[in-house]
């Protein structure tokens, strides 16, 4: 997520991050931890923003995971959609065709108010 994920220092436009694709199918993202509390609390505000422009629900700041990322130490890490994995192993053309719960059985498709 990129919301999550620290900003290059030679280059405040570039976040580190990546992403692996096999296929034209994004596989896994990867990316550097954000561990600045106070810059996160700044992304989270601004979105709070943009959702409220949006319409959308806008969601309390977690306090508890601000404090959090104030303390980590320097991480990273890659996050692998086993989903996908079985979507290019099998040949699927839609996650769907995958999922043992599909979210579109259950939701409307936004998540506003």
């Amino acid at each position: 997520m990129a919301a999550l994920s620290r900003v290059k220092r030679e280059d405040p436009g570039v976040a580190e991050r990546f992403e692996l694709y096999a296929g034209g199918l994004e596989l896994a993202n990867g990316f550097s931890e954000l561990t600045d509390a106070s810059e996160q609390r700044r992304r989270f505000v601004e979105e709070q923003a943009q959702r409220r422009r949006l319409g959308y629900r806008v969601y309390p700041l977690d306090e508890s995971f601000l404090d959090a990322v104030g303390r980590m130490p320097d991480a990273g890490g890659v996050a692998v959609g086993l989903d996908r994995l079985l979507m290019l192993l099998v040949g699927a053309e839609a996650i769907e065709d995958v999922l043992l719960f599909p979210a579109s059985g259950f939701l409307s498709g936004t998540d506003r108010g």
